[in-house]
């Protein structure tokens, strides 16, 4: 256990109180925890604003003069401290809310101040609310550097003095304890062939930069090495795969995939799907567990694709399955599975959590005899009591609402690992699928079907509803179906947001019975009422189905047309982007309307703009990962892959994700087991990162 594993209780000025509220509050457990607990920006403490020049428009600002007279405002909970601050060109006042007691005690009327704060306006004057305040005789840590360091806290963590200023002190305090203890971690010919900053230098310029030159270093030398193991350890894994994981050899394309080519297939593959199953069939003829990652946006025919792999497997003797994340969904691949197998001797199988046990018993015995080929279900495939004779092929549709121990169930139902195709319809930006699927090999569906009509998007404000309205009744008179989404079930008490109830009444009453027939879909139902509402619009028989995001994946109505998003400010681009993808999937021209409301954020207009802009997926997950950052993005979470990342961005830092997995790439092709001696320290640190993460590389 090194110095920097040590618990942060035992640092200077932490004890355990603190070190409860750290832990709470920001995952900071050990000295390593807060060393790589980096700013996320910089104030240059050189500049001195004069008071005459301060406007509330402007960013944080510093002073320099002296308190004229202090006054306590107010009574009760409106009590505050107000210190009149002068500089001679003029004056402000310094206003405090809280610790009024600790503050009388510190300021001293007539001793010269710097003041740091931010600008605001109270009943016409200028003011700076609980400014930092130092005496400027007193040369304090913090200022001995030009560029001040500022940390992300909370209000619990500033409510117990552990803000800013704080963590400046801690960090000063520990690299003065740590900073002659820290081992480098990059080999010495990596840091002269890329021009690297040392990591013990890299880490004292990150929190106390000498001057922006070496704070652009610093940021790039961790940026860097952040990258770097993260590929390595992906590509030696993919590597150790490809070595090692003997997969199931499918040597021919037989009877039932010929005769399923040239009598059931619906219409022509497009020259994606063709290239994609080309490069299935060599994984399968390989020898090597087939690991592909397929990415294709909603209708570009992923299920065509995953239906032709499973003939290959049924041709060789070998069982497959599909997991789905939701009923809907298995049923929706259940039902078009089997309306394309029409004709042929195939057994299908249908496994969810609806399934009863009569049902069951017959399909266990199915599964472990061979007599059913494809199994297709939700999570119910990983019990235990379900058993295949030979399974060979397994495919995960939207794997990331999967956990990895989940996969990994499935995986032992197997003697040998069965080839694995994970498919997606979340268009995954590069950066992101280099990352969380570097281990993989990607295939994309970049084309969709003929005769499919990119959809129509436009955005309105509430109060243009009544033309929706009439738009809708147009699309109605002409034979189409719409679908109407809400964001949320109940109402909200936080949120000025329709729910899917009121929401669900007022398109009743502009459309009301019995010449209009809506439907309502939502999380909460029953698995028959949903079943029966899904029905019902499937077949044509409701105009409308009212339904929160649970429709986001997995409904297949070719005659709804018309897709209208509510709040949809309230929805990220990912989910509006697939949402979007539920309509159009017929000949007809499509239509998705997104009705916001009229105050909206920078972020929520570039979202809805982009969503007007382009239908292409991978444009909108680009963005998507630039605006709201890998975490919080869906799936990352369950990925296998740890994406704590301290200082990169993927959203940002591309080009430098590429370049250090070329880096990675050539290190392994020159010495795969990292053996050679001027490569033992690379050894060292991923079997390091291996103990923190498990390694699922087998199983995606």
């Amino acid at each position: 256990m090194g110095i920097l594993d040590t618990d942060i209780k035992y640092l200077s000025g932490i004890g355990p109180k603190k070190a409860e509220i750290l832990e709470k509050e920001v995952g900071i457990c050990t000295f390593g925890d807060m060393l790589y607990y980096f700013p996320y920006r910089y104030i240059d403490r050189t500049q001195f604003y004069e008071v005459k020049d301060i406007n509330a428009e402007m960013p944080y600002i510093q002073l320099k003069g002296k308190i004229v007279r202090i006054e306590v405002v107010g009574v009760s909970r409106g009590k505050r401290l107000v210190a009149h601050f002068s500089d001679g060109t003029d004056a402000v006042e310094l206003v405090f809310f809280k610790g009024l007691k600790w503050v009388v005690n510190k300021l001293k009327p007539g001793a010269e101040y710097i003041v740091f704060g931010k600008p605001s306006v109270y009943n016409g004057k200028i003011n700076l609310i609980h400014p930092e305040i130092d005496l400027a005789n007193e040369t304090a840590m913090a200022f001995a550097f030009n560029m001040q360091a500022v940390y992300s806290s909370t209000e619990v963590l500033k409510d117990n003095f552990l803000g800013t200023k704080a963590f400046n002190r801690i960090q000063y305090e520990l690299i003065k304890q740590v900073n002659d203890k820290i081992a480098e971690t990059l080999p010495q010919y990596m840091l002269d062939a890329y021009k690297l900053m040392s990591l013990k230098e890299a880490l004292l310029n990150i929190h106390f930069p000498q001057d922006n030159d070496h704070l652009q270093k610093a940021r790039y030398r961790l940026k860097f090495e952040e990258l770097f193991y993260i590929q390595l350890s992906l590509l030696k894994q993919r590597s150790i795969r490809l070595e090692k994981a003997d997969g199931f050899v499918f040597a021919k394309v037989g009877e039932l995939f010929n005769r399923f080519y040239e009598q059931n297939l619906p219409f022509p593959l497009t020259d994606a799907q063709k290239r994609v199953v080309k490069e299935i069939r060599k994984d399968f003829g390989s020898g090597k567990q087939m690991n592909r990652l397929l990415q294709g946006d909603v209708g570009s025919g992923k299920t065509l694709v995953a239906l032709l792999s499973m003939l290959i497997a049924a041709d060789n003797g070998y069982q497959s399955c599909i997991m789905a994340p939701t009923e809907i969904l298995a049923l929706q691949h259940y039902n078009t599975i089997n309306e394309l197998l029409k004709g042929m001797d195939l057994r299908v199988g249908l496994l969810t959590g609806s399934t009863k046990k009569s049902e069951r018993t017959v399909l266990y015995k199915g599964l472990l005899d061979g007599s059913i080929t494809m199994l297709i279900g939700t999570h119910a495939l990983i019990e235990d009591t379900v058993q295949f004779k030979n399974l060979g092929l397994a495919i995960i549709d939207e794997q990331h609402r999967f956990g990895v121990e989940q996969r990994a169930k499935l995986w032992s139902k197997s003697d040998n690992p069965p080839h694995v195709l994970v498919m997606t319809a979340t268009p995954i930006p590069r950066t992101l699928a280099m990352t969380l699927y570097g281990d993989l090999d990607v295939s994309i569906i970049d084309q969709l079907p003929p005769g499919r009509k990119p959809v129509v998007t436009r955005q309105f404000y509430d109060s243009k509803r009544l033309m929706v309205f009439g738009f809708m009744r147009e699309q109605i008179k002409e034979g189409r179906q719409i679908y109407v989404v809400f964001p949320l079930i109940k109402e909200s008490e936080k949120m000025d947001y329709k729910d899917l109830e009121d929401g669900y009444n007022g398109i009743t009453r502009a459309f009301p019975p019995p010449e209009y027939v809506t439907c309502v879909v939502h999380g909460k139902m029953k698995a028959a009422d949903k079943e029966y509402s899904m029905n019902l619009f499937a077949e044509g028989k409701a105009n409308i189905m009212v339904a929160t995001s649970v429709i986001e994946v997995g409904v297949n109505v070719p005659n709804a047309t018309v897709m209208i998003i509510e709040s949809a400010e309230r929805f990220g681009l990912s989910q509006l982007h697939q949402l979007r993808g539920r309509v159009g999937r017929g000949a007809d021209q499509s239509y998705c309307i997104l009705i916001s409301g009229d105050k909206l954020t920078t972020e929520a207009r570039k979202r809805l703009r982009l969503m007007v802009a382009t239908n292409d997926g991978f444009e909108i997950a680009e963005e998507d990962l630039r605006l709201r950052g890998p975490g919080d993005l869906e799936g990352t979470q369950q990925s296998g892959l740890a994406l704590n990342l301290h200082i990169a961005d993927l959203g940002r830092d591309g080009q430098l994700l590429e370049y250090v997995r070329g880096i990675a790439s050539d290190i392994l092709s020159d010495d795969p087991l990292l053996s050679n001696e001027k490569n033992i320290l690379l050894r060292k640190q991923l079997v390091l990162q291996q103990e923190k993460i498990k390694n699922y590389s087998l199983i995606s």
